[in-house]
């Protein structure tokens, strides 16, 4: 493994060049949103700038350039995910989206009254509240005391035979890296599909989502680097063939007429409308860019930076840290005695330090924790040795003023 030059990769993200409230910024919520690099910055303005219309139709250069980009984004992202069938791959505006497109259109038509998805105590809402919203009651996985999924019960909850097993690959929360490849071999035993939220995992772990064997997978282009409003979803050509669109509109038809409508074959099935087509160049540029680093030395990076973080936080009195699965990833959730989360983010923010704090759109979770709320900060690539350093003390700095 090659020495990971944190500082050279730095140099290609502006934003973190600047500073906030007058400090220099040591950004670490990477788990809400990464920064950008100049090259996905600059493919976004130059396809405004040089190549901007709208696809399909166009039979003029400028719109045949756009579409080419477009396809050419969608190749990208199947090979970012294994070598996937391009074909497989629906662009979608985020997981979020991705995974409401599945509770619609895959599950909504397959569901009977009582029907329950199978989920887990860690899931994001956006894993929960889109099978609730399609019908189905959702049944969690448990945690096990080291923060990780209880596959015993797990593997005694598949066999009643959910409709559907949707797990997050990495906790949001906890950082715990779930056996994902282990649990859709445990439920395709039973004949149960499974999607798996990878919006933390994608920009961490390299994806081989036929080794994976999962049915759907998704994932978030702002979480890889890329620009917001884009995202991935990957799903097996039998069921998208099966799938009835979910929404109506502009190019995913086939004929049309006031009687009767027929539908495009998939991906364009699901991708009504004017899509995000700069979205989808900054995303392919991410997923390039990403493709081209030494993911092995980027992933002992942060490892070694969650074990520094871990050291230092506990080292101080009165914190409390959570996630203590032994495959994580570089989260780390954490309370202050006496301090409420939102006003020890206040505090830090005031030394130029962003992390996250609330309950981090898992509820659930937080109250199988016992808390209502918790601090997180989340490394990236970008993430030095010394960020962790500042971090630690103003953390220790902020208890001093509560004291």
């Amino acid at each position: 493994m090659t020495a990971f030059d944190v500082a050279a990769l730095r140099a290609e993200f502006p934003v973190l060049a600047g500073t906030s409230r007058g400090k220099p910024l040591v950004y670490l919520d990477s788990a809400a949103t990464s920064q950008k690099p100049q090259v996905v910055i600059d493919a976004i303005r130059d396809f405004y700038a040089h190549d901007n219309a709208n696809i399909h139709r166009g039979v003029y250069e400028l719109s045949e350039r756009a579409t080419a980009a477009w396809d050419a984004a969608r190749e990208i992202a199947a090979r970012f995910l294994g070598g996937v069938p391009a074909e497989e791959v629906v662009f979608v505006r985020g997981t979020t989206e991705a995974i409401n497109l599945v509770a619609r259109a895959f599950l909504g038509p397959r569901l009977d009254p009582g029907n329950h998805v199978l989920v887990t105590t860690m899931e994001h809402h956006a894993n929960i509240v889109p099978w609730q919203l399609a019908g189905a009651i959702t049944v969690p996985i448990p945690l096990t005391d080291r923060d990780e999924l209880d596959l015993d019960v797990a593997r005694s909850l598949l066999a009643r035979r959910p409709r559907l097993l949707a797990l997050t690959h990495i906790s949001n929360v906890l950082g715990t890296i779930n056996p994902v490849a282990q649990l859709t071999a445990m439920a395709h035993e039973h004949g149960v599909p499974v999607l798996i939220d990878g919006a933390q995992a994608a920009p961490h772990v390299m994806l081989d989502i036929p080794a994976l064997g999962c049915d759907f997978y998704c994932f978030s282009g702002h979480k890889v680097f890329g620009p917001t409003g884009i995202g991935v979803l990957w799903a097996r050509e039998k069921h998208l063939a099966a799938m009835p669109p979910w929404q109506g509109g502009g190019d995913m038809i086939d004929h049309v007429t006031f009687e009767n409508t027929t539908f495009a074959p998939p991906p364009t099935r699901f991708e009504a409308g004017t899509p995000h087509i700069a979205g989808a160049v900054g995303l392919a540029t991410a997923l390039e860019w990403l493709m081209r680093q030494d993911r092995v030395a980027i992933q002992h990076h942060e490892q070694q930076l969650l074990d520094r973080a871990r050291s230092e936080l506990s080292g101080l009195p009165g914190v409390e840290l959570f996630g203590r699965a032994s495959d994580r990833a570089a989260v780390i959730p954490f309370i202050v005695d006496g301090v409420h989360p939102h006003d020890l983010a206040s505090l830090l923010d005031q030394d130029g330090v962003c992390i996250r704090a609330g309950h981090h759109c898992t509820q659930p979770l937080h109250r199988h924790l016992g808390v209502t709320a918790t601090a997180r900060a989340s490394i990236g690539p970008y993430t030095t040795q010394a960020d962790i350093t500042t971090l630690a003390a103003a953390v220790q700095r902020a208890q001093e003023v509560f004291a």
